[in-house]
């Protein structure tokens, strides 16, 4: 095939890996490293199995449960964050806890516990589902209700209609969640919110990226695992312009009759899958013969996390600890 008839990949940036992601990985294998195996983590670091794999073939165990973690071992929670009953059940046991909650979800915690002790009913837009909706919850659950569409909220009841106040989940649709806060601030006009807007950047860029290009593709392929919240809305996005798309694990799970009549694939991945998947993807594309490859910058990003005080104070307690 020569470039002049070569099919053509366009390549997303920015793409996979967001700061919180990177942070909470490097937890979770500074651990391993500086404590030696196993190292037990709360449900999966991020949501990718390809990561859950490779971290539990180097010593990490992954559990639903602080419960089944001896007592007095090293507990991680993962970057979605959780409830303060799950902070609690770890002091019972003695876990000796690393944080590695996305700095960006705790900020939706100390916002859900300001509202709530200020008296405000608390709206929570988000997938019942999700480990973080489910922490963020935790935060306030007496004042606290949550609704995923419009339609959910017609039927919300609050104790006083002035001293409501909402949060999201930080890996929404921006579009989807911007019908949301229109409904509930017709419903209740002098509803408050958070100061900056709760989803994340990362979440946003990638977003931005697919609209940006969504008109030049025959399809959008999303790198991701099923239970990614940001890698499933960025397929929404891209439907919701009327482009055809997937959600992909990998390359073998793209199937050969998506590729008929395409002469434009356009590839980008979710905020939580590592780009060593992205590349075997352009692989095998590129052995379709989608070989006109082009990387599309929608805008830079050079956000970085610091590790948590405990994770710090680890790796300078290791060299004592050995002795």
């Amino acid at each position: 095939m020569t470039e002049s008839n070569a099919k053509t990949l366009l390549l997303l940036k920015p793409r996979g890996f967001c700061a919180g992601v990177v942070r909470a990985i490097d937890i979770v294998r500074i651990a391993l490293e500086t404590f030696g195996a196993p190292i037990y983590v709360r449900k999966e670091i991020v949501h990718n199995r390809y990561v859950v794999d490779e971290l539990s073939a180097k010593g990490a165990i992954f559990v639903d449960s602080v419960q089944e973690v001896p007592a007095g071992e090293r507990i991680i929670y993962s970057a979605h964050g959780v409830a303060p009953e799950v902070r609690d059940a770890s002091k019972l046991r003695e876990l000796r806890v690393i944080d590695a909650t996305c700095p960006l979800v705790t900020k939706v915690h100390v916002e859900a516990v300001k509202f709530a002790r200020e008296g405000y009913s608390l709206i929570l837009i988000g997938h019942r589902d999700h480990d973080e909706v489910i922490g963020t919850l935790g935060e306030a659950p007496n004042v606290t209700q949550v609704v995923d569409s419009p339609e959910e909220v017609e039927d919300l009841e609050v104790p006083d209609p002035n001293r409501v106040a909402y949060l999201t989940q930080t890996t929404l649709s921006l579009d989807e969640t911007s019908h949301v806060i229109a409904a509930l601030r017709e419903k209740f006009p002098n509803i408050q919110g958070p100061h900056a807007q709760d989803i994340c950047y990362a979440t946003e860029n990638r977003q931005t990226a697919v609209k940006d290009v969504a008109g030049e593709c025959d399809l959008l392929l999303i790198v991701g695992s099923d239970n990614s919240s940001n890698s499933n809305r960025l397929v929404e996005v891209a439907r919701n312009l009327g482009a055809q798309s997937h959600l992909i694990e990998n390359y073998r799970s793209i199937k050969p009759e998506w590729l008929e009549n395409v002469n434009t694939v356009g590839l980008t991945a979710g905020a939580s899958a590592p780009e060593i998947l992205v590349q075997q993807a352009v692989t095998f594309l590129e052995e379709q013969g989608f070989t006109n490859m082009r990387e599309i910058e929608v805008m830079p990003e050079h956000v970085r996390f610091g590790l948590p005080s405990e994770i710090i104070e680890a790796i300078g307690a290791a060299p004592a600890m050995a002795e």
